[in-house]
């Protein structure tokens, strides 16, 4: 199992500079990754006020300050997102963190604000039909091979991005949802890895082993090459004490789980401010015996 941050774009993660001192210490304390929100103005009502921060700005920040721990969005919505211009940020963020960048992808939400807001649609069906064919525009420019593409939502008329990503054929790509709704982890087993939330357990709650264990069956039913690695994420807070960390991690990796994204409650304040993040990171990972 490996261990990774989670840190919001928004409210102290808003500046490059804090990031990068976010990553420096997580890469020193043993953590192997740290992941980023991508949101423009999250929940509005709850953000008023709050600044933010672009999330490949900060992204990059973290990559100049930092040369072993993976990065990347947990999770970028791709609907929100031009596929030439997001394939350029990603491979040009591949490229300078020496192939370090796992691509997490979803729907987005919260729907209204942040696609509403800016006029766009707040139709889930629309948005889910724009993430599956740009997910495929990604990969195609990430090869950089030349994309000729005429879909519903989007059209590439001869065009070649280059460089192509440092990692062949491109970054590993992990889709979120909720789970046990079924279709956005079917579409997770297309890709090569799964970020699932629970209804049953809020972000920054460790989710039930048996629901995990559940889901780690239906989407090992749904993949067409079990023989290739594959990766489960899920996260909450672990314990500072070493035994009580171990009993609650434990479990989930034994059930499937390969990566445990140490995440703050979004309840509160904790979860956007420097200093509890910062202390827990400090901690280091948890311990698995």
């Amino acid at each position: 199992m490996r261990f990774s941050i989670n840190i919001p774009n928004f409210g102290d993660f808003a500046d490059a500079h804090t990031v990068a001192r976010v990553a420096a210490a997580a890469e020193e304390a043993g953590w192997d990754g740290l992941f980023f929100w991508d949101h423009v103005v999250h929940s509005k009502e709850q953000r008023r006020g709050q600044p933010f921060g672009d999330p490949w700005m900060l992204m990059t920040a973290a990559a100049l300050a930092t040369s072993r721990i993976k990065l990347g969005p947990l999770v970028t919505p791709v609907a929100r997102r031009r596929p030439e211009q997001l394939a350029r940020q990603v491979a040009t963020l591949d490229s300078m963190s020496g192939g370090r960048v796992i691509f997490g992808a979803g729907l987005g939400g919260p729907i209204t604000d942040e696609f509403g807001s800016f006029g766009d649609t707040t139709d889930a069906k629309v948005l889910a039909e724009r993430l599956d064919e740009g997910l495929d525009v990604l990969a195609a420019y990430w090869s950089g091979e030349r994309v000729d593409h005429t879909g519903k939502h989007y059209r590439v008329d001869d065009v070649e991005l280059l460089p192509a990503t440092v990692q062949s054929p491109r970054p590993p790509v992990w889709i979120a949802g909720y789970w046990p709704k079924k279709a956005p982890m079917r579409r997770a087993a297309r890709w090569d890895g799964a970020v699932p939330l629970f209804t049953s357990a809020n972000h920054g709650e460790a989710p039930p082993v048996d629901e995990l264990r559940e889901l780690v069956a239906f989407i090992n039913e749904q993949r067409e090459d079990r023989g290739t690695p594959y990766d489960v994420i899920v996260g909450g807070i672990s314990p500072a004490d070493a035994d009580r960390s171990r009993a609650l991690v434990e479990p989930l990796a034994e059930a499937g789980a390969t990566w445990w994204d140490e995440r703050q409650l979004i309840r509160g304040k904790d979860f956007y401010r420097l200093e509890p993040v910062m202390r827990r990171i400090e901690q280091g990972p948890p311990s698995l015996s």
